[in-house]
């Protein structure tokens, strides 16, 4: 996974979403951007991840979520609601869920802005990114044998998870 592009500056923000944006350019992704969601196209090593931020200016919280590409069919989805909970025992930050009218799987996250709009800063919100993204490419693979290779979520959870030792 590359490092991502941040200015370290902590300055105080009324919408974190223009620090998402910041980020966006600076590495130069593809986004769209509303009053308080921002759509940016992040391409990983095994699909092209959709990454949505939302900001709720109420609660102060901004969340990531980080959409895989694909679907997964109906046939499928108990066992990927099992793979999910094998998955998310193992997660320190975010959790993954799927979005059952859809068959849509994604790595989501939130953190909390201050009353004054500080404590955010580009580093926190690349290491937001950059979490999200390491997280989904760690268990896309996961997901891939439970859909597409047939296997039980443990034995998928199992063969993706294998530690490589050097190098060939």
């Amino acid at each position: 996974m590359t490092t991502l592009i941040a200015d370290d500056d902590t300055a105080p923000v009324s919408n974190p979403l223009d620090l998402v944006e910041e980020l966006a350019n600076a590495n130069d992704w593809v986004f769209d951007r509303q009053e308080d969601e921002l759509t940016a196209a992040v391409t990983g090593g095994y699909c092209e991840y959709q990454l949505r931020f939302f900001w709720r200016e109420e609660e102060r919280v901004l969340q990531i979520a980080s959409v895989f590409d694909g679907r997964v069919p109906e046939s499928k989805r108990a066992n990927v609601y099992e793979t999910l909970g094998l998955i998310n025992e193992r997660l320190w930050l975010g959790h993954f869920e799927m979005w059952c009218d859809e068959g849509l799987l994604m790595y989501r996250h939130a953190t909390i802005a201050d009353e004054e709009g500080t404590g955010l800063s580009g580093n926190h919100l690349a290491i937001m990114v950059e979490t999200a993204l390491s997280e989904c490419e760690r268990f896309y693979p996961v997901f891939q044998f439970v859909v597409w290779a047939g296997k039980t979520p443990k034995d998928a959870l199992d063969a993706a998870m294998l530690e490589t030792m050097g190098e060939a």
